[in-house]
């Protein structure tokens, strides 16, 4: 039997794309630029900025580690369910940075991300759910989704393919380690794995051979990290591009917290109608997933990246403030929030119905008790879910939101959101 990773190939090279494929691709790029942009100007963004211009260079992989590694600090990059990855952080730093190298048109750009995107997700959906534990799907499954995007741009044949994926997955790694103390290990998962995807493509076009089956051999990614993998996943039939699957977050948190905050916001706006404040909420009470809150099962976080991770702090910030953006996070905001009163009334328990439904859909229930009412609000597909996306309209509104956030000229941030929108096929890509 062919390998998974050939058989992948002739998947991917041969599926149709569409006009409406590439426009949506464009849609998903201007949320990156926004994501990376305002990554930038947090103090993540600026050590990376510091031990670049010290001890870096300005050389295309350096680049592209850079790139990836700040579009993945805000969590308001994208994510995929199915897959439990951010795609556009690992992929969109490569095809945006070779394109330029390689002076590819933006169609080339576009067509390779879309593949890139399809590489991440599929083996994303086959490592299994034990694996997302203890290792960081983005980081693992993201090596995959860059080798296929330089791939595709450097115009690789089926045999380099191969060679590319399979050194992409044996340099796979990303541990879950620093969520147990914040730490900032999450950003270098998105600029290696990018990088050494496209290392690994830029060897194969040099004859670097790699192994045939390092998704499903003896000794290959399956057997070394994932105890429950689905391999069938990376080959299925699906109609659809797996970006178009994918959710384009409206808050700067982990995905995880989102149905919640949309419970949280829609109860909030029934309350106001009624005439109760926030202020007399006595008791929530959160049902949801047992992934989520694995994750961000934190009542008491001691940073902004904490909060971004905590279940409690999301829904009482929501509750408090309305919808969360980037500065709730932060400074006297984050320090007030964190130790209200009402972060210490919300309370987790898993449902059994979002359990069953995960990672196809990723949902939450809540139930408020304030002023002697009981409000109800049960979220079956989050806001930004392709169930119930964004608008063109509240995506603009995000991604002026994260530029201004970063300090970019007004006028200089519409220039950036025409061209990705707007720019012709056979155009080149941009130096911003």
């Amino acid at each position: 039997m062919e390998s998974l990773t050939r058989q992948l190939y002739r998947l991917i090279d041969g599926k149709p794309v569409t006009a409406d494929d590439l426009i949506k691709t464009r849609g998903f790029m201007l949320d990156w630029m926004g994501c990376y942009t305002a990554g930038g100007n947090t103090e993540q963004g600026k050590i990376l900025d510091h031990w670049n211009s010290k001890w870096g260079g300005t050389g295309l992989e350096q680049e592209v580690f850079l790139m990836a590694a700040q579009s993945h600090i805000t969590e308001t990059d994208d994510l995929h369910r199915g897959s439990v990855t951010h795609p556009a952080c690992v992929v969109f730093p490569v095809a945006w940075n070779l394109s330029r190298f390689l002076k590819k048109d933006f169609e080339a750009c576009l067509l390779a991300s879309l593949k890139g995107y399809e590489a991440i997700c599929r083996v994303g959906e086959a490592v299994g759910p034990s694996h997302y534990k203890i290792f960081h799907n983005t980081a693992t499954a993201g090596v995959f989704g860059s080798a296929t995007t330089a791939v595709f741009l450097l115009g690789l044949n089926e045999e380099q393919f191969v060679w590319a994926m399979g050194n992409a997955g044996t340099q796979a790694a990303g541990l879950w380690q620093f969520n147990e103390d914040a730490t900032m290990s999450k950003h270098l998962h998105a600029g290696h794995a990018a990088t050494a995807g496209l290392k690994a493509a830029l060897l194969a076009a040099e004859g670097f051979t790699g192994p045939e089956k390092i998704l499903e051999g003896e000794k290959g990614f399956f057997k070394g990290f994932c105890p429950d993998p689905v391999p069938d996943a990376v080959t299925a039939e699906s109609e659809n591009w797996k970006l178009t699957e994918t959710s384009i977050k409206p808050y700067p948190s982990c995905r995880h917290t989102h149905p919640a905050i949309d419970a949280a916001l829609q109860i909030r706006s029934e309350m106001e109608h009624s005439g109760v404040e926030t202020a007399r909420i006595e008791s929530v009470e959160v049902s949801t997933y047992e992934t989520a809150i694995h994750v961000t099962d934190n009542p008491r976080p001691e940073s902004t990246y904490a909060a971004k991770f905590s279940m409690q702090y999301c829904v009482s910030l929501a509750f408090r403030h309305g919808f969360p953006g980037l500065n709730h996070f932060e400074g006297d905001l984050l320090n007030e929030n964190r130790n209200s009163d009402l972060i210490k009334n919300v309370t987790l328990s898993t449902g059994s119905e979002f359990d069953e439904a995960y990672p196809k859909h990723w949902g939450a229930y809540l139930k408020v008790k304030a002023g002697g009412e009981t409000y109800e609000s049960k979220i079956k597909s989050a806001k930004g879910d392709p169930e119930n996306p964004l608008s063109e309209e509240e995506l603009l509104k995000k991604y002026f939101g994260l530029m201004d956030y970063a300090g970019k000229d007004k006028n200089d941030a519409k220039k950036i959101s025409n061209w990705i929108l707007e720019a012709e096929s056979n155009e080149l890509i941009r130096n911003e």
